[in-house]
């Protein structure tokens, strides 16, 4: 007999405008992990591109974090956050189509590839800065981590899902018309989004502010507060070689352990399997070990895994590839889920978008600097020597983690909870004093904290920062 809904997981299914999110979420998603097949393959197989210009590709999908990463905050800070959303997907819509007929009519070429992952790329720094801040207006502060365990578990189910899909689309129609999932997906969540019936009243701007100022504010928050400062630090390292990760798998996959595009999407999908798993387990890792503990130890445990990446070879052996990309991915999604849900909660909502800005300035910036030296590393001493790279960047990524107050915390202090930061971000590092340590759980959080994580079972409520995580690379927020 099937279980009933927890009332937690009933309140965010019953919720009409999350519901549209997340299934918008679930569209883009899944047409997005096509791309992740198609587009690779079109640069390789199509046009034969070399390893760096696939690195150069990757770049230019990333590089929009570091060009207009730290001003977006600030500009969303001042506008309505659901009719950017709807905009972006419209754009990301429109660059992603022009893909196929290109193709088509035999004028595809590396610099159209550039530019459309720029022009993407642009478009989805200001969707997933406006997303993570949008989320506080949809649902209620003590359903945060509820709900993003559910968008991470809707991401990690089209990380399953897409891939197959795409790497069956890519052998039955070819890589470019493959990409026509992804321009529909993001359609279907531009009309989904467009349906969310959310009062979402007009920023007004401070008088007198600049843009400069205002982004400088939401920079000073995120490096005065030790604790974001070392999540901002390790995310970096993470996304840094993840990105070099990225710009290198599929040339390695095709050329060196020569999969087809069926085999390579049947390793994605199982691969993502460990996404999934952290999604659903996440709340109840962050309940068993504390919300603190999991932001840590979920890389302690997981990055060493990333070693098997480099040893992975034809025929078996390319098991190990998917199940270093599970076991990384595992923890990736569960780190992400505790410290997204921490950064919203801690934020004063005036600061929201700023702040997400900020973190990804600091941590997607890294990943076209990950991307061309992936590239720069393949081309001149091949693949696997990139992925021996990759592997021992991950062992790095724990490190700011256990250097900072996180390693003596149990759990989290939230926006206003006795003992927390100020939202000026004035703690140090050194003072221990914000929560206590390794006490019992229901002695150092307070009840919305508690009822935060424990509102993580909604993570179960399927249909995966999304927040913003790239592909099915351990890419975090």
């Amino acid at each position: 007999m099937n279980e009933m809904p927890s009332p937690r997981q009933a309140r965010l299914l019953g919720h009409r405008d999350f519901r549209l999110l997340l299934t918008g979420a679930a569209a883009a998603q899944t047409g997005s992990q096509v791309t992740l097949v198609a587009l690779p393959l079109v640069a390789v197989v199509v046009l034969d591109a070399t390893p760096f210009e696939v690195g150069l590709l990757t770049a230019a999908e990333t590089a929009a974090f570091l060009l207009v990463g730290l001003p977006a905050g600030a500009w969303l800070d001042r506008m309505r956050k659901l009719p950017v959303l709807i905009r972006a997907d419209v754009v990301r819509c429109l660059a992603v189509g022009s893909i196929p007929p290109a193709a088509a009519l035999g004028v595809l070429t590396m610099p159209q590839l550039y530019l459309v992952a720029l022009v993407t790329g642009v478009a989805t720094v200001f969707f997933d800065v406006a997303h993570q801040s949008f989320l506080p207006a949809v649902l209620p502060r003590e359903q945060l981590v509820g709900g993003n365990g559910a968008l991470e578990t809707v991401r990690s189910s089209a990380q399953i899902a897409g891939p197959g899909l795409g790497g069956g689309l890519v052998q039955l129609l070819g890589a470019p018309l493959a990409i026509v999932a992804d321009a529909c997906g993001y359609l279907a969540s531009a009309l989904l989004l467009a349906r969310i019936r959310v009062e979402e009243p007009r920023p007004e701007p401070a008088p007198g502010r600049s843009l400069r100022a205002e982004v400088g504010e939401g920079v000073r928050f995120v490096l005065g507060h030790p604790l974001l400062r070392a999540i901002a630090t390790a995310t970096a390292v993470s996304n840094l070689f993840a990105a070099v990760l990225m710009a290198v798998q599929t040339v390695f996959w095709v050329r060196v352990l020569d999969l087809s595009p069926g085999a390579i999407g049947v390793l994605l999908s199982t691969s993502a399997v460990g996404g999934l798993a952290g999604a659903l387990c996440a709340g109840h890792l962050a309940r068993w070990v504390g919300q603190a503990r999991l932001i840590w130890l979920s890389t302690v445990v997981t990055a060493p895994f990333a070693v098997l990446w480099p040893l992975s070879g034809g025929g078996a052996a390319v098991v190990l590839f998917g199940l270093a990309s599970g076991v990384v991915l595992f923890g990736a999604v569960a780190y992400n889920v505790a410290q997204v849900s921490f950064r919203q909660s801690v934020c004063p909502p005036e600061l929201l978008g700023r702040m997400n800005a900020t973190m990804r300035f600091l941590v997607w910036g890294t990943l076209p600097i990950g991307a061309l030296g992936g590239g720069i590393v393949a081309d001149a001493a091949g693949p696997r020597a990139a992925l021996w790279l990759c592997a021992v960047g991950f062992l790095l990524v724990p490190v700011p983690l256990l250097l900072s107050p996180l390693r003596r915390m149990r759990e989290l202090p939230g926006a206003g909870a006795p003992g927390a930061e100020e939202a000026t971000g004035e703690a140090t590092a050194t003072t221990g004093e914000t929560v206590a340590v390794d006490e019992a759980p229901g002695e150092t959080a307070t009840a919305r904290e508690n009822a935060a994580v424990n509102d993580a079972t909604g993570a179960t409520v399927a249909a995966g920062p999304a927040v913003e995580q790239i592909a099915a690379s351990p890419t975090t927020h």
